[in-house]
Formats: C-alpha cells, sequence, structure tokens
C-alpha cells in the first residue's frame, strides 16, 4: 500500500493506494490533489471567491450552480429531509455568532474574543429550491449555507472514486471522513482506529470494517472561546447554540460518504435519547458512540458492521 499525506479543507488529508507501477500511483495521487485543493476553493466559506460565497450572496435571486455544487446541494436538502431538518446547512449565521467566523487555524491564532452578541433567526434548508433542468438554485432571502461537513464527505468519496481507476484499493481520510474502495491484498477487512475523543493520542479500538464510508463527528476537536465561553463547531438548528450532548463523539458507518458524514453529526446533536428515534429504518448504515466517561455502545446492527 502507498501513501500520501497533506493538509487541505483545514485537515490532515491521507491517502491509500495499491498497485505495482509506482509511477502510475504517483500519478494519481497528485489528479487526487488537484482535484481535492480545486473542490477546497469551490466549497470553502473563507473566501470572497469561492462558489459557496457567490451562492450565499446570491440568496433571494436563482444562482447558476456547477454540476459539483449542484450535487452537494441535492444530496444536502435528501438529508435535511429525511433528519428531520436535524441536519441544516443553513446553520451558517449561528456558526459566526459563536465565533466561528474564520479558518480554525485563525482561530486557534486568536482563542479568545469579547464581542456583542445579537440574535440570529435559524432558517430552514428544507426551504431552498432545485432546478434540475437548469443546476439553478434558489436560497431564500437571508438564508447563508455552509456545507463544510457533507461537502467534505463528498469531495472524500469522489477522490476515492478517482484513484479506484488507477489502483487494486484505495482509501481516502479526510479528517475524519473516510471512504474505502475495495480491499487490500491478502486482507478481509480494513482497520481503523477508533480515536478516543478524551485522549486523541490513544486509540479505544481497532476496527475492522468492509469497504464503504466511515466518518466520525465529535464536539472535543474544533473547540475554542467565545465571550469568556468553549463553543464547539456542532451547532444544534432546534437551539441555535453549540450542542449540548451526553456523548463526545460518533462514528457513522454507510455506504456513502456523506451520509456516514452527516448521520455522525445528527445522532451526535439528538444524542443516547434521541438517536433511537432518528435511527429507526437505517439498517444499511451502523453507529459506535463515545460518551464523557470513555465508554462506548453503538446501533443495534453495529456487531455486523464493526469487528473488533
Amino acid at each position: 500500500m502507498h501513501y500520501d499525506e497533506f493538509q487541505a479543507m483545514n485537515s490532515a488529508i491521507v491517502l491509500a493506494a495499491s498497485g505495482n507501477d509506482l509511477a502510475v500511483i504517483k500519478s494519481g495521487f497528485s489528479l487526487a490533489r488537484k482535484f481535492i485543493n480545486q473542490s477546497e476553493e469551490r466549497f470553502t466559506r473563507f473566501t470572497d471567491s469561492s462558489e459557496l460565497a457567490r451562492l450565499n450572496r446570491s440568496a433571494g435571486e436563482w444562482f447558476q450552480a456547477s454540476a459539483e455544487m449542484f450535487q452537494v446541494l441535492q444530496e444536502a436538502r435528501r438529508l435535511a429531509m429525511e433528519t428531520n431538518g436535524l441536519f441544516n446547512p443553513a446553520i451558517l449565521p449561528l456558526l459566526k455568532q459563536a465565533g466561528y467566523d474564520r479558518s480554525m487555524e485563525e482561530i486557534k491564532n486568536h482563542p479568545d474574543r469579547m464581542e456583542p452578541t445579537s440574535m440570529v433567526d435559524v432558517q430552514d434548508f428544507r426551504l431552498v429550491q432545485l432546478d434540475e433542468e437548469t443546476s439553478s438554485v434558489l436560497l431564500p432571502h437571508g438564508m447563508q449555507v455552509d456545507l463544510g461537513g457533507i461537502a467534505k464527505g463528498w469531495i472524500a468519496e469522489r477522490t476515492a472514486r478517482l484513484l479506484a481507476k488507477i489502483a487494486n484499493a484505495c482509501a481516502v481520510n479526510a479528517g475524519g471522513d473516510m471512504f474505502l474502495v475495495n480491499l487490500p491484498e491478502g486482507k478481509t477487512s480494513w482497520e481503523v482506529g477508533l480515536e478516543n475523543p478524551l485522549e486523541p493520542e490513544h486509540d479505544l479500538a481497532v476496527l475492522h470494517v468492509m469497504p464503504g464510508a466511515l466518518a466520525t463527528s465529535a464536539i472535543t476537536k474544533r473547540q475554542w472561546k467565545h465571550n469568556g465561553q468553549v463553543q464547539h463547531h456542532l451547532i444544534d438548528p432546534r437551539s441555535g447554540k453549540p450542542a449540548e450532548t451526553d456523548w463526545l463523539s460518533v462514528t457513522v458507518w454507510a455506504e456513502s460518504a456523506t451520509e456516514a458524514e452527516v448521520y455522525a453529526k445528527v445522532l451526535l446533536i439528538a444524542g443516547p435519547k434521541g438517536a433511537e428515534g432518528m435511527y429507526k429504518n437505517q439498517n444499511s448504515k451502523a453507529y459506535l458512540a463515545v460518551d464523557k466517561h470513555g465508554w462506548v455502545q453503538g446501533s443495534d446492527n453495529y456487531h455486523e458492521v464493526f469487528h473488533v
């Protein structure tokens, strides 16, 4: 197995691909890097020139989207519907209100700021209109969206599928959003560490999983202080504030990376009390959750997917 590691999307990116022709593998890694960098430029909310920034500025008017943007927005709206709005990309104003108005790298350089706060209305992403014939998008007036998480999952899967054209087996890990294609030679599963959110340098267990998507969402990774209070990036659209949950992290296996990413997020927001109802009729997915004591619990079918 050959590897390529670099930084993008405010995350550590790891590419893995198997094959005997090293020159072909390196060429594949180069194409994968190019795709990831181009996608980051498209979906980032931290530059005024990105397609996402232009989409947000167009709120109230129809916007002509690229094929890539339109596909992610379609998937985002479908999953917003499926989760009854608990997945809501229209929380960008709430993220900014909590202090996440710059990249995480910049926030780390200025970890605590005192600023006046104002009330921000929560908009419902399910109200977005999509015209499939023209790939046009209409955000309701005043709506601002953040596609960071779901776009990262989409990018990880698309990148893995690019590598699969030149590799016998491959994997992409984009800061915890993973997509695995086929199996390494002589292996019966992929081995993935289940990170301990209380001690990130240690794993709680090694998971043995089949090809597909794996995503982890945690409230301990992207934290900062704003107006003297610890904040994190996981906004609960019901309260408009960083989610208060008894779980620290949730890891989900699913057939697609966008579904794994979104369900890791909404199950973490829902917590143990809400997860059971949210997880009904989701037998094609499985999850493991880590609570504040470092204890692990999972879906009824977790043992069918995660082999520890």
